[in-house]
């Protein structure tokens, strides 16, 4: 038997939320993290998962390029929500 202890749970990816509009889609980047993308194929900005205690959060970000880092743009609890922030920002 082994000594070491787990301390924390395997990440285990969600699935690719559903939108209701067919204008985007969804590009898995990482576990958490989807590309947005238009019909022509153009990335809108990225979309997050965040667990919260009431529930999922849909984050909605961008990278800016000079840092590297994400800018937030909103967090919603609706998916479409998130997307909507990204098409008209």
């Amino acid at each position: 038997m082994s000594d070491s202890l787990i301390t924390s749970l395997p990440e285990v990816p969600y699935a690719t939320p559903q939108l209701s509009s067919s204008r985007e889609h969804l590009v898995r980047a990482a576990d958490h993290l989807w590309r947005v993308q238009d019909t022509a194929d153009k990335v809108l900005g990225h979309l997050r998962i965040v667990a919260d205690p009431l529930g999922l959060r849909y984050r909605a970000e961008r990278l800016h390029l000079a840092t590297g880092a994400f800018r937030i743009i909103g967090e919603f609890w609706r998916v479409d929500d998130a997307i909507s922030a990204l098409r008209y920002s």
